[in-house]
């Protein structure tokens, strides 16, 4: 029986509606993933499901004794208190035949499973940890369906990876909006699309609906190619003047009129937002040169610890690690915002900076959005060319009457795209961007990648993306704790790649030290006399070296197996067996080579 049922639901805001005749259900215990251009309606939809709003047509009919939460968007403004009063709020809408005590047990194992202390007070946690009390309030209410909307949004990579495994592990429905690719093809078992107030149903992976949407977008456009040049023939046909028979005519303008009218009620496909970046004379061919810099706060907190790294023109750099470990502050120590500790920081010749802040603080929001470009100006100018702000601001969608109104009244997904534009103005060979992607729709993310992709000054990047910064960087720099940042080659799969590997070389070297520890002689007593090897034992020699390659390259295949993300869309189910595999591996592998180490060192000795 399906938990939610949208039956030919309306809606508008005085202008085209966000939802025109829609239909389409959720089952329980499905994870459905909601797609849609930025302003297309999804918030909305979410406001009429979780019974915030009502429709304006249709109705929503929900499986009866069924509950529904949401976590909204945006961490609520004054919310105040202990993390315990917070959530216990949630269990206002509890089943009314709990006791008190049953409650309170709850409530315990709850915050032990989503890791929370129930005494802490919320207005000193992190964005992180407050978006988790969100989250274990909505789930306090034991719902069938959880309403997510931009759940990603200003956590980490770790909040967000146990995010992930926590929604797995929860097996309960989920109905979500999401800019995390990585986020959706791990979570989604199916996908819905709204596009111009009609949802279309896509029940496949996510990489599937990107070509099948592309082929039914392109078989629209020819579509709608056919229906304009046949009305274009009809209009040319009653210009000339009618001479057909009546009958045979009247029906010709009938039709003619029908042609109209489907015209005229055509929602055309947003556009895409049109993004170019005015590159600057090039920079020196190095950018930043850091020696043993270290940095530390007034009270002795070390931020970072010897770091030693060079930045080249051309470079894409991605800096990664939890919220609070000092990302935007590295990005003001190599630039030159703050000074180091001690260590020495280099800076290359020419450099021009544009600096995207994650706070989108350069935004005023008693002015109106073009003046938020043009400063009350009506021109700019833009790679060299000066341009109208209205026609310029049209490049990342925003019509003339949104233009002109404050910046205040933008949602999320605008002010990122204003940002952009304003960045954009300004000519640059060193693009610094601080969480890019927050608020952005699919579309416009793929198209910033491409932008960054292509530009050819340098560019660092501050994002929990995962997909985002395995497009773009070509290096990382992480955090790693006690101020100790690691510079790796590529993006975050190829970080979580080196480090798999990592452990495998630990757990080897482990294993080894054990090994030697067993072998070797009490204390007192002499070595073992030099013997040589039985026939056995140098069949085993000569078979080993094959053995551990094979077992270093079944290592490297599973290694690369679980770094793929797609892995755990896929397979979700194979997770535990391949991880217990790689384990198994590293032991086996470890004994192996200590088992031709010590064959070898018997054979020298003979």
């Amino acid at each position: 029986m399906a938990l939610l049922s949208l039956l030919d639901v309306s809606h508008a805001f005085g202008g085209p509606p966000v939802l025109d005749h829609v239909n389409f259900q959720v089952d329980a215990g499905e994870r459905v993933c909601l797609l849609g251009r930025n302003g297309a309606g999804k918030s909305t939809l979410m406001k009429l499901i979780a019974g915030e709003m009502k429709t304006d047509t249709g109705q929503i009919f929900r499986q009866p004794g069924a509950h529904f939460a949401r976590l909204v968007q945006e961490v609520p403004a004054g919310l105040t208190g202990s993390v315990h009063d917070i959530v216990s709020a949630g269990l206002r809408s509890a089943s009314a035949h709990e006791e008190d005590w049953e409650r309170e047990i709850r409530l315990e194992n709850l915050f032990e499973h989503v890791g929370l202390d129930p005494q802490a007070e919320f207005s000193e946690l992190s964005g992180g940890l407050k978006r988790r009390v969100l989250l274990a309030q909505a789930l306090a209410s034991q719902p069938d369906l959880l309403l997510l909307d931009e759940p990603t949004n200003h956590l980490d990579l770790a909040s967000i990876l146990w995010l992930e495994e926590f929604l797995l592990g929860e097996k309960i429905g989920l109905f979500f909006v999401t800019h995390d690719r990585a986020f959706l093809k791990k979570l989604a078992t199916r996908i819905v699309e709204l596009d111009r107030g009609v949802i279309t149903n896509w029940d496949c992976d996510y990489d599937t609906f990107l070509v099948r949407r592309q082929d039914r977008l392109e078989a629209e456009e020819r579509t709608q190619a056919l229906a304009d040049k046949k009305l274009a023939q009809e209009e040319e046909w009653i210009r000339r003047g009618v001479r057909a028979q009546r009958s045979r005519a009247t029906s010709r303008i009938n039709q003619l009129h029908a042609l109209r009218a489907e015209r005229r009620a055509r929602r055309e496909k947003i556009g895409n937002v049109t993004m170019r970046v005015g590159e600057a004379a090039p920079s020196g061919v190095k950018v930043v040169d850091v020696e043993n810099m270290s940095f530390a706060y007034p009270d002795g907190r070390v931020l970072v610890r010897n770091l030693t790294t060079t930045i080249i023109r051309g470079d894409k750099i991605g800096l990664i690690g939890p919220n609070g470990a000092g990302k935007t502050t590295l990005i003001k120590l190599l630039l030159g915002q703050l000074a180091p500790t001690s260590g020495v920081i280099k800076h290359g010749t020419n450099l021009e900076v544009v600096y995207y802040d994650q706070l989108r603080a350069q935004i005023d929001d008693s002015k109106t959005v073009a003046d938020n470009i043009a400063n009350g100006n009506t021109h700019i100018t833009v790679g060299g060319r000066t341009r109208h702000v209205i026609s310029y601001l049209q490049d990342f969608l925003f019509a003339p009457e949104r233009a002109r109104t404050p910046a205040r009244v933008l949602s999320g997904g605008e002010r990122n795209r204003l940002l952009l534009a304003r960045l954009f103005t300004k000519p640059a060979n060193v693009l610094v961007l601080d969480e890019p992607t927050n608020d952005l729709d699919v579309e416009t993310l793929d198209l910033l990648e491409d932008l960054l992709v292509e530009f050819e000054g340098t560019v660092l990047i501050v994002s929990h993306d995962r997909e985002f910064l395995d497009e773009v960087v070509t290096s990382s720099l992480v955090f790693e704790g006690d101020g100790r940042i690691g510079d790796y080659v590529g993006g975050y799969t190829d970080w979580m790649a080196d480090k798999a590997k990592q452990a495998a070389v630990a757990a080897l070297d482990s294993a080894r030290a054990e090994y030697s520890e067993v072998k070797a002689p009490p204390a007192g007593k002499a070595a073992p006399k030099a013997r040589k090897l039985t026939s056995k034992e140098q069949r085993e020699l000569e078979t080993l070296p094959g053995q551990i390659e094979k077992l270093e390259a079944e290592q490297a295949q599973l290694t690369t197996r679980l770094g793929d993300p797609l892995f755990y869309k896929k397979e979700p189910q194979a997770f535990a067996g391949v991880k217990a595999r790689l384990e198994a591996l590293e032991a086996e592998s470890a004994k192996a080579l200590a088992r031709w180490e010590e064959l070898e060192s018997v054979r020298s000795a003979g």
